[in-house]
């Protein structure tokens, strides 16, 4: 019987992780964090963060500053807006923590990106742009 009870609420977490995640994809831009993720998806923080990383592979911090990060080269490669601007558009607080996190996952600073990209980027069809520019993933990241 309680076999059967805690393979019902690994399902229930499971569904409860996706919407999370789906969540973090939907809602990336706007004032995201661990905490309220947590209790959007009636959850503690630590059983979340532990649930997210053995399903995703990585921690939901993780995983929303990468679509941060993804959106944001979206915006630098447009050239239309300067780094602090795509900074605040995609949901990071911090000028200072979204450039180190952009650093680590692109290679580059979002400075330097922008700078490179914004005019290699026109006339390549979004859909190949898109596979081009993706960052690499940090368990993809070759160890240092």
């Amino acid at each position: 019987m309680s076999g059967m009870r805690a393979q019902e609420r690994r399902l229930r977490d499971l569904a409860a992780i996706r919407r999370v995640r789906d969540r973090i994809d939907r809602e990336y831009a706007k004032p995201l964090n661990v905490e309220a993720l947590a209790r959007g998806a009636h959850m503690s923080v630590g059983h979340l963060s532990r649930e997210f990383r053995r399903v995703y592979g990585e921690s939901p911090y993780s995983y929303l500053m990468t679509r941060r990060i993804e959106r944001a080269m979206t915006l630098l490669r447009r050239g239309d807006l300067s780094v602090t601007e795509v900074c605040f558009a995609v949901g990071s607080s911090s000028l200072g923590t979204f450039s180190t996190r952009f650093t680590e996952l692109v290679g580059v600073p979002p400075s330097v990106y922008r700078r490179d990209h914004w005019q290699a980027a026109a006339g390549i069809p979004p859909c190949l742009a898109k596979q081009v520019t993706r960052p690499v993933r940090n368990q993809e990241a070759s160890p240092t």
